[in-house]
C-alpha cells in the first residue's frame, strides 16, 4: 500500500469523514450526508477539546480512514488515564489491506503519548468481522456494554 499519513482532522475533511461514517449497514441508518451542520457543530466541539482527537489517514491527499480518540481521566485503576477509540472507519476500496490495523496502531501510539494505561473500544454486536479484527490486534472482549438513547441523534447545541 502507498504511504499513509496520519494527522489530526481539519474542518475541510468533514465531508469525507461523514461519508465514511455513513458507508455501512448501521451508518446508513444513523448518518446523513445531506446536512453537515450538526457534524460541523460536533467537529468544533471535538476540535476545541484537548482530550479529544479525530485522527485521519491520508493517502495521495485524500482522507481514507478515521477514528476518534478520547482521553478519559479516572479514579479506577489507581487513577489511570485511559483512551477510548470510537468511530473507526476505512474507505471501502481500501478495506482488507491493513489500513485499519495501521490506524488502530496510530491511535495506540497517540494514547501512549497521552500517558494512557489502557486503550478501550466498543463495537456493535452485529459487527462480527470487526470483532475478529480487534481480536487479531490484541484487544480482548472484557465487558458487556449498555446504551440508553436520550435523543434522536441530533445535537442540542
Amino acid at each position: 500500500m502507498d504511504e499513509i499519513i496520519f494527522r489530526s482532522a481539519t474542518i475541510d475533511d468533514l465531508p469525507a469523514l461523514v461519508a465514511m461514517l455513513a458507508d455501512d449497514a448501521l451508518g446508513s441508518v444513523r448518518e446523513s450526508t445531506d446536512d453537515l451542520s450538526p457534524y460541523r457543530a460536533a467537529f468544533a466541539e471535538i476540535d476545541n477539546d484537548p482530550r479529544q482527537e479525530l485522527v485521519v489517514a491520508e493517502r495521495h491527499g485524500a482522507v481514507v480512514g478515521t477514528a476518534q480518540l478520547s482521553i478519559l481521566p479516572g479514579l479506577a485503576r489507581r487513577g489511570s488515564v485511559r483512551a477510548q477509540i470510537e468511530a473507526v472507519r476505512v474507505d471501502r476500496p481500501l478495506r482488507g489491506n491493513g489500513l485499519g490495523a495501521q490506524l488502530i496502531e496510530e491511535c495506540i501510539r497517540r494514547a501512549r503519548e497521552y500517558g494512557c494505561a489502557l486503550v478501550q473500544l466498543t463495537s456493535h454486536g452485529s459487527r462480527t468481522d470487526a470483532h475478529r479484527f480487534y481480536g487479531k490486534l490484541g484487544f480482548e472482549p472484557s465487558h458487556v456494554g449498555f446504551k440508553l438513547t436520550l435523543t434522536d441523534g441530533a445535537t442540542s447545541s
